[in-house]
């Protein structure tokens, strides 16, 4: 009979894991989260008006859903600590739109509010050196 444990066997330093496992370091959490609330203030202080925040369908997340209008706009915001991590919006990749479009769909399936159009904006919030932030907003930053 063979023993339990092979005397053979070390274990690995870094055992593989799936990135589906591992949650993002909480303080990058909490910076997305604060990227998320100075792009909601600077669309409310232009007039949109926040229907839903972090909505969910399938596995997929818009940020913001915002109304201005009779325009329902599907925002993506995306923030950076420094020139260092690159342009924002750069990071709203082809994938992520589709996940984005799914998620729409789903919201407007489920939704009571008919909007007179619909569209997908993006949030760029930037991290500069003096501490205040720098945000655009991309209108029609993609089709589907």
């Amino acid at each position: 009979m063979a023993p339990p444990f092979c005397s053979d066997h070390t274990p690995r330093k870094n055992p593989p894991t799936s990135k589906a496992n591992l949650a993002p370091p909480l303080n990058t959490v909490r910076r997305g989260h604060r990227f998320e609330a100075l792009a909601e203030a600077f669309l409310h202080e232009r007039g949109w008006r926040v229907l839903e925040r972090n909505v969910r369908f399938l596995r997929k997340e818009i940020d913001l859903v915002v109304e201005k209008d009779g325009i329902v706009v599907f925002v993506e915001a995306k923030g950076r600590s420094g020139p260092a991590f690159g342009y924002p919006l750069d990071a709203i990749t082809r994938r992520k739109r589709q996940a984005i479009s799914v998620a729409a769909r789903g919201w407007i399936a489920r939704s009571d509010f008919r909007a007179r159009s619909y569209r997908f904006d993006a949030v760029s919030v930037g991290l500069m050196p003096d501490g205040s932030f720098d945000v655009e907003h991309v209108e029609g930053a993609w089709t589907e």
